[in-house]
């Protein structure tokens, strides 16, 4: 890896961001308040050219307890951490905090300097030495180098630059493809440039030009100018420090905490299911919904512990839990966190995400945690199985890659085989493609074919159920396009018809019950004695003993073709209507042209339904209006 990451941990004055500026000539404390005060109260940043060639990007986290949840939004992409004790103190409060820290985050690479050697003589700093031997045993950092250094005279500083390049070497990334995710640390602005955000690449790259989401939230901005370590490039790769200079985006419009990454990548979540361990040297039990402080990537979140098994966690213990976060987050699986109390802060605990978008799940059931242990461990199509079969949707294979947290690669790998094994299904349309799990969809078709077999049974004489009704009611989770997706993969295989704006089960047509069907033949007689003056539609329907129903009946009868409506109000049997044409082209054969007044009498009727009838046959390009006459219009012509 030619880009790695370096953080800083330790207790406050122990000499962190004095050893960085001796490694790289960088002053690390870059705020007023930090050269009064003489503590780093930022994160800082500084580069290193290691002996091998690799490039190090340093981070300086403060010690103080009142800035941990600073250091916090700096170890989240940390390759290799050096734990720095003052040679004159030792191991202090904030040196074990900071070491359950990086047990919690799960750094496994790192060294021990001891700083300020020229502080103390010999005989101490031995006994410094196996008090910090006794401190690291079984720890992540008990097989760490452990070096002593002076940043004032430059004693034991090659030797240790040495030491990180040795072990810069051996460091890899076990995750490093996919889009690009840049959890954002600070963010500021430059005169003649606009906002920059900064932060560590955690994977994939980031181009000038490209697009980037603003997470949790839903802007995007292009990328006009990227920095990394302190040069301008083209692209930023995997394990970078990265500035990138977002064009149009303002200071307020992103924060420390929210994460830049590709357009629908990733899913923003007020649920999290996660594998947590408590530290064994808590004071007391975890609770059951306690409030705590999450940090995942750089954010910290206000948020409660469900605990899906039990009523508390032990401390030492560890469960599979969901957080319940008072505002969304945008993680990846594998992403680790750290939690603190709510009040007092400490940190208690930490662990790994093992859903970044969960939904709530019933407590104390036992199925809910065997998904979640399988969701742990599993393989990457175990993985996806499971996600596409608990969640009853569709995913284009960019949201079932940020909902498992795959790759592309190992998405599109996993959706081979489980398309094969007839585990996953596909539905395309216009050249895109969504999937969801076998059993959902046939339990989609059972739900649509219930449906519409209550429906007809209730409406029979409607031509089927409204489109967005069903989707609104029996579908919510999928939009207007996936949702007509779905349909045409049903009518494709003959299960369902659909209509512009309906659907019905295949080969449905409405039928009248035996009740209904007098009702009609009914209205049928009373449009049919009076043809040219028929009956208002409120009336006939009063006439036919309609009640509360009316519209059903209309629809049906015009859907049928048995009455067409003339006007707003007016409706002639298609009979009548197609005898009162007959009579127009009689009379338009024999003289060429006809008057309202001939029409009326022709058809012995008044002109209140003369004017509306003729209108119609207007539109309808049967005759055609020149002044006060009509002659023969282009349908009739060329019939």
């Amino acid at each position: 890896m030619n880009h790695i990451i370096i953080g800083t941990a330790g207790h406050v004055d122990h000499g962190k961001t004095v050893l960085i500026r001796a490694l790289t000539g960088t002053d690390t404390d870059r705020l007023k308040e930090e050269k009064e005060r003489g503590i780093s109260i930022e994160l800082g940043f500084a580069y290193l050219q290691l002996p091998n060639g690799q490039t190090a990007g340093i981070i300086d986290v403060p010690g103080h307890e009142r800035f941990i949840k600073n250091m916090l939004a700096g170890v989240g992409g940390i390759d290799i951490v050096l734990l720095v004790i003052a040679a004159d103190e030792g191991v202090m409060p904030q040196t074990r905090e900071h070491l359950d820290i990086i047990q919690l985050l799960q750094i496994e690479k790192g060294l021990v300097v001891i700083t300020k050697k020229d502080l103390v003589d010999q005989e101490w700093l031995e006994l410094v030495y196996e008090e910090v031997k006794d401190f690291l045993a079984g720890t992540l950092l008990e097989n760490a180098p452990i070096l002593a250094v002076s940043a004032v005279t430059g004693e034991g500083m090659d030797y240790l630059r040495e030491t990180i390049s040795q072990l810069a070497a051996g460091t890899t990334r076990i995750k490093y493809t996919g889009p690009p995710r840049l959890p954002v640390d600070r963010v500021f602005s430059v005169t003649g440039f606009g906002t920059v955000a900064t932060g560590t690449l955690l994977s994939g790259q980031i181009h000038t030009g490209d697009i980037l989401q603003i997470y949790p939230g839903d802007a995007v901005y292009r990328v006009r100018n990227i920095q990394v370590h302190g040069h301008k490039v083209d692209t930023a790769e995997p394990g970078q420090r990265v500035a990138v200079n977002l064009s149009g985006a303002e200071a307020d419009d992103l924060n420390r905490g929210d994460t830049l990454a590709s357009p629908g990548s990733l899913q923003p979540s007020f649920r999290v299911d996660v594998k947590l361990k408590l530290l064994p040297d808590v004071p007391k039990p975890l609770k059951h919904r306690a409030r705590v402080r999450v940090y995942l990537g750089t954010a910290e979140i206000l948020g409660r512990v469900i605990l899906l098994d039990r009523e508390e966690l032990q401390p030492g213990g560890d469960a599979y839990v969901q957080l319940q976060l008072e505002t969304k987050v945008a993680a990846a699986r594998g992403d680790h966190f750290v939690i603190r109390s709510y009040s007092p802060m400490r940190t208690i605990g930490g662990g790994t995400v093992i859903n970044p978008a969960a939904g709530k799940h019933r407590r104390n059931r036992q199925e809910v945690i065997q998904a979640l242990a399988t969701a742990e461990k599993g393989t990457p199509d175990e993985l996806l199985e499971q996600y596409l079969a608990t969640n009853s949707r569709v995913f284009t294979p960019v949201e079932l890659a940020a909902g498992v947290g795959l790759t592309g690669e190992e998405t599109a790998s996993a959706l081979r085989e489980l398309l094969d094994d007839n585990r996953a299904a596909a539905i395309q349309a216009e050249g895109e493609k969504v999937y969801l799990a076998t059993r959902v969809l046939a339990e989609w078709e059972k739900k649509i074919i219930r449906a519409l077999t209550e429906y007809h049974a209730k409406y029979p004489l409607r031509e089927g159920y409204p489109k967005e009704e069903m989707r609104s009611r029996l579908f919510p989770a999928i939009n207007n396009k996936q949702f007509q997706m779905l349909l045409n993969h049903f009518a494709k295989n003959k299960i369902l018809a659909v209509q512009p704006q309906t659907v019905s089960l295949q080969g449905f047509r409405p039928q009248p019950t035996p009740t209904q069907g007098k009702k009609i033949n009914r209205l049928e007689e009373m449009y049919l004695a009076s043809p040219f003056q028929p009956p208002g539609w409120p009336e006939a329907a009063k006439e036919a003993g309609l009640a509360g129903d009316e519209s059903e009946y209309l629809s049906y009868l015009l859907n049928r073709g048995i009455l067409v409506k003339i006007a707003e109000g007016l409706y002639f049997h298609s009979r009548a209507l197609q005898s009162a044409i007959d009579l127009v082209k009689g009379h338009l054969t024999q003289k060429g042209e006809l008057s309202l007044g001939e029409v009326r009498d022709l058809l012995q009727t008044s002109r209140k339904y003369t004017l509306p009838l003729l209108e119609y046959l207007d539109r309808e390009k049967i005759t055609r209006r020149v002044g006060d006459i009509r002659v023969a219009g282009r349908a009739l012509s060329s019939g």
